[in-house]
């Protein structure tokens, strides 16, 4: 989960200065510090529990790619802005079902961490949704566009969903919803604003996995290169 909101909390931060328009470069920044700001949560608490002394700026700076284990839609590149909407929307139809159960999380800290996210989320996903609409059901190059968007990362929204021995664990103990019961949540939601946008979900059934593995795309190491930079040339290093 922390991996999640930190690659893409960095991604989104790529769009600061270069937004369609003034309100869209300032609300995509202001999502870009929420999801930033989620993973400082889960990273200190996730460091709590390693208990091996590494604190919330060595998780997020100091790991090798095959270390981080985000979804392989995040890590996926900006593109126009129709791509990082349909990338957004994918990704927080997913966080909104996820965080909404997490608050009955029988771990106190994540239920915490979880109430104070979704707060965030439920406007995440509506200005994410709202734009999918606009964009699919209003000229015919943006629909064009957000249905190209559409596509191509689709492939990668199974990623979201991928579940290990790690998984099953937390959610026989109460910790972690059953990741499938997530996935039925986010394709109901999926399938209702994607038929209001009038978009095609893609026939074929091509799937990219991995990355909850640790088996990304070429996309993540360039991230990380500029991501890991100062920490890595300045080490210690602290705001």
């Amino acid at each position: 989960m922390a991996d999640d909101s930190l690659i893409l909390g960095h991604r989104l931060s790529e769009w600061c200065g270069h937004g369609p328009i003034l309100e869209e470069d300032i609300a995509l920044t202001n999502i870009s510090l929420d999801l930033i700001g989620q993973a400082t949560n889960l990273f200190q608490y996730a460091g709590k529990i390693e208990g091996k002394g590494r604190d919330e700026d060595q998780l997020a700076f100091l790991r090798y790619e095959k270390e981080y284990k985000n979804s392989l839609l995040v890590e996926q590149p900006n593109g126009d802005f129709g791509m990082t909407i349909m990338r957004q929307f994918l990704f927080d139809a997913y966080r909104l079902p996820l965080f909404e159960a997490l608050t009955k999380s029988s771990d106190a800290q994540i239920a915490a961490i979880a109430e104070k996210s979704l707060k965030e989320t439920k406007y995440h996903y509506r200005h994410s949704a709202e734009w999918v609409i606009r964009l699919g059901d209003g000229t015919e190059e943006s629909h064009q566009r957000i249905q190209k968007s559409l596509d191509l990362l689709w492939r990668y929204s199974s990623d979201l969903f991928t579940s290990d021995d790690i998984q099953t664990e937390a959610e026989q103990n109460g910790i972690s919803p059953s990741i499938e019961e997530i996935k039925g949540l986010w394709s109901k939601n999926v399938y209702s604003v994607l038929e209001q946008a009038t978009l095609v979900i893609p026939d074929n059934k091509w799937e990219q996995n991995g990355g909850r593995a640790g088996k990304h795309s070429e996309h993540l190491g360039y991230l990380l290169a500029e991501l890991q930079y100062m920490q890595r040339a300045y080490p210690n290093m602290e705001w």
